[in-house]
C-alpha cells in the first residue's frame, strides 16, 4: 500500500464508525443465528430446516457486507479523492478504488 494512503487513513475514522453500535448489534444477531444452526445440527434437525437457516445467515452477512462496501466507497474512497485533489497524487484514490474492487471481487466469489 502507498505510504500516502496509509498516512491519510491514520488521520480519518472509518466510515462505519458512526453506525458501529448498530453494526455490532446486527453481527451479534448473526452470531446467535450461527449458534442456533450448530444447536440444530447437534439436535439432528431436518436438513432442509438447517439449510434454510444457513441461507438466512448468508443473506444477513451479505447485507452487512454491502453496507460496509457502501460506507467504504462513500467515506474512504471519497476522502481519498479529496486527498488526491489536495496533494495532486492520483495514486491515493486509485489505491482506494483498487482496494474496493478487490473487496467486492472477494464478496462475489
Amino acid at each position: 500500500m502507498d505510504t500516502a494512503t496509509t498516512t491519510t487513513d491514520e488521520h480519518r475514522e472509518h466510515g462505519y464508525t458512526a453506525d458501529k453500535t448498530a453494526l455490532l448489534k446486527r453481527l451479534g444477531r448473526i452470531e446467535g443465528q450461527v449458534r442456533g444452526i450448530a444447536r440444530m445440527v447437534d439436535e439432528e434437525k431436518y436438513c432442509i430446516d438447517i439449510l434454510t437457516q444457513i441461507s438466512a445467515v448468508n443473506a444477513a452477512l451479505h447485507k452487512v457486507s454491502l453496507g460496509l462496501v457502501e460506507e467504504h466507497i462513500g467515506h474512504c474512497v471519497v476522502g481519498a479523492a479529496q486527498d488526491s485533489l489536495e496533494t495532486g497524487n492520483p495514486e491515493i484514490v486509485n489505491d482506494k478504488v483498487r482496494e474496493a474492487s478487490a473487496a467486492i471481487g472477494r464478496l462475489l466469489r
